[in-house]
């Protein structure tokens, strides 16, 4: 094909996962509609947020989520998109999300095997000032179609069977994981499809970026103080680390997976218990991040290992290059002696 040409042989996120449910003996397909439908809410997504200052969603939508956070009109609207896309796939008993108190339960007639958590517009607080911002997404299997007990709902992010985010930035990107792998797509506004731009996505062994939200140092305790502080110092090893935060999670994230380096949202005095989300937040990014190569920790024990109690439960955030990660744990382990 001669250089220019348009490019007619090309692999979209339905085919790569069409082709990856082939790899499975026994697979049904219904991971791939559920995958479709999650897809099609992140373009409704990508669109509204395209047009968000044309058609006046900016500003504030008159209340706040469950969560404590002010709502925006474009946290309402792609809330109701996954929703809605969910709930029409035939593939989820349960949804769990951000903007919504207790689990969305799905009717009989609708229900699928997989329960799927969500945080439909992460960042949001950036919206009015065009900072990029994301949606991120978890799935897990309930084994059946029946309505599931707690029990089954309350499972850790090491029993997810997919996860990925959308990064709504100067072009759509959608980062999934599954079966092993993490792949990066981008949105083909021409022909309205995801187009695999990234195979195979490790994270860099270290980085030389770390990401935290220094208004707060003076609540951190005294391991993550000395950690930050030694990231800006120059030794023998290694040059002093840049300092980048942007407050979007999704945005940091993909940050330091294309960079490697560290992403830290630890628990201080007026958050103990951290301020992410460990249901649609922290376990998705750390299914991701560990898939790539890389490490995700409270401090105290991995991310995916932590038994929920409730689909609101924080937890601190330590994750990124596996080297970086490395480096924070021994700071915490000097501390405890």
């Amino acid at each position: 094909m001669s250089e220019g040409a348009l490019q007619t042989d090309f692999m979209t996120l339905t085919r790569f996962v069409l082709e990856e449910q082939r790899k499975i003996p026994g697979a049904t397909g219904e991971l791939t509609q559920l995958l479709n439908s999650l897809l099609t809410a992140i373009k409704a997504v990508s669109s509204a947020v395209r047009q968000a200052g044309i058609a006046k969603l900016y500003g504030i939508a008159g209340g706040t989520n469950v969560t404590g956070d002010e709502q925006k009109k474009l946290d309402v609207l792609a809330n109701d998109l996954f929703i809605n896309s969910l709930r029409s796939s035939f593939t989820t008993c349960a949804l769990i999300s951000e903007e919504n108190e207790t689990v969305i339960e799905v009717e009989a007639e609708q229900r699928g095997k997989y329960i799927v958590a969500f945080d439909p517009l992460d960042g949001s607080s950036n919206i009015d000032c065009l900072v990029s911002i994301g949606s991120i997404f978890g799935i897990w299997r309930n084994g059946t179609s029946d309505a599931p007990t707690k029990e089954q709902i309350m499972q850790p992010g090491r029993k997810m069977v997919a996860a990925g985010y959308a990064l709504y930035g100067s072009a759509t990107m959608v980062v999934l994981s599954a079966a092993g792998t993490v792949n990066g797509f981008m949105l083909d506004p021409a022909i309205g499809e995801f187009i695999l731009t990234e195979r195979n996505i490790r994270i860099k062994p270290r980085g030389k970026i770390y990401s935290i939200n220094e208004g707060y140092t003076e609540l951190w305790a005294d391991a993550i103080k000395e950690y930050v502080e030694s990231k800006k110092k120059t030794t023998e090893e290694r040059a002093a680390y840049g300092s980048r935060y942007i407050g979007s999670m999704v945005a940091d994230m993909h940050r330091t997976l294309v960079y490697g380096g560290i992403f830290l949202y630890p628990a201080h005095k007026k958050s103990p218990k951290g301020k992410l989300r460990l249901f649609y937040e922290s376990n998705p990014m750390a299914y991701i991040v560990e898939h790539a190569g890389g490490l995700a920790t409270t401090g105290e024990e991995n991310i995916l290992d932590i038994q929920p109690t409730s689909i609101h439960q924080r937890c601190p955030v330590i994750m990124g290059s596996s080297e970086d990660v490395k480096d924070f744990l021994a700071i915490v382990e000097k501390h405890k002696k």
